[in-house]
């Protein structure tokens, strides 16, 4: 079932297109991830999605419903994450559950919500005393109180300890695992790549990918990758003139990350370049392409 369904969805602040035209969809039970730089125009996009802005252009169903003609059904059916959540400090956290849950008619249990997000073992704790990691679970389990078809997380790990991320991401598969859809913004690559079915990569308000994180990373890097440091700065004209080079994906005091049909013959071109300079390597090294590297080089591009 497909539960988003977005057509030519266009925002504009003044004269500045934020929201370019997007068609896509989410189907249901998928986690589905939306990438870009800052000002690629994620968030605007899951507002409208979630009703709490207007499009200026396009169209858009969530759950089979317009967000802007029906946004109390529809708040009555998903859940939101925030990346920061304000809360009552001096209740615990079963009295913040037991507070939300009241304005849901039939509200997952408390003991559930508690169980799901792993604070059961500080229930009594109040809100204040809870560590970073402990707070973002807490705001998941506001989240999905009424038991959504549909969850929006908005950077839910962001500024977490690796523990604590490996958390939240078992709880965000439970989540799904349990019949909810879930729509995640995110910053951290590694985490697209370890929850998401499919990808969506905004730059500039357009879509310039929407595929599954392996298929990404094959169609666009098929090339091996070489990553270097050397004594003095080199122009992106004298590196893409090398054999062996296909582009260069990044490139900055002194460092930078070529894409190579031929890491051999680009690492003996770059060698070379570099005596001819009078420069030389402080590193060097090949690598298979991540999603991290397709999005750089993904985000990298003008759009028409």
């Amino acid at each position: 079932m497909t539960v988003v369904h977005a057509r030519e969805l266009t925002k504009h602040y003044g004269n500045r297109v934020v929201v370019d035209h997007l068609s896509f969809t989410v189907e249901g039970g998928e986690i589905f991830g939306v990438l870009g730089p800052n000002g690629a125009g994620k968030t605007t996009t899951v507002e409208m999605l979630e009703g709490l802005r207007t499009p200026d252009g396009g169209s858009v169903r969530v759950l089979g419903l317009d967000p802007g003609r029906d946004p109390r059904r529809l708040a009555a059916r998903y859940g939101v994450q925030l990346q920061s959540t304000a809360l009552f400090g001096r209740l615990t956290v079963e009295e913040t559950l037991a507070t939300f849950a009241r304005f849901y008619p039939a509200p997952r249990p408390i003991a559930d919500v508690l169980a799901a997000v792993a604070l059961d073992a500080v229930r009594d704790l109040p809100v204040d005393h809870l560590s970073p990691g402990q707070r973002q679970a807490l705001a998941l389990g506001l989240a999905i109180l009424n038991d959504p078809a549909l969850l929006f997380l908005d950077e839910p790990t962001v500024g977490l300890d690796p523990h604590a991320r490996q958390r939240l991401w078992s709880i965000i598969r439970d989540t799904r695992d349990r019949g909810a859809t879930v729509m995640l913004t995110t910053h951290y690559m590694e985490e697209a790549e370890a929850l998401c079915d499919r990808v969506m990569v905004l730059h500039r308000g357009a879509i310039v990918a929407l595929d599954t994180t392996k298929n990404l990373v094959a169609q666009l890097m098929r090339d091996s990758l070489v990553e270097f440091e050397t004594t003095l700065p080199l122009l992106a004209h004298e590196l893409t003139a090398l054999a062996g080079v296909e582009r260069v994906i990044s490139l900055g005091g002194g460092r930078g990350t070529l894409a190579a049909s031929s890491s051999a013959t680009a690492i003996v071109g770059l060698s070379r370049l570099l005596a001819q300079r009078g420069g030389s390597l402080r590193l060097l090294a090949v690598k298979a392409p991540s999603l991290e590297d397709a999005f750089l080089s993904l985000t990298a591009r003008p759009t028409a």
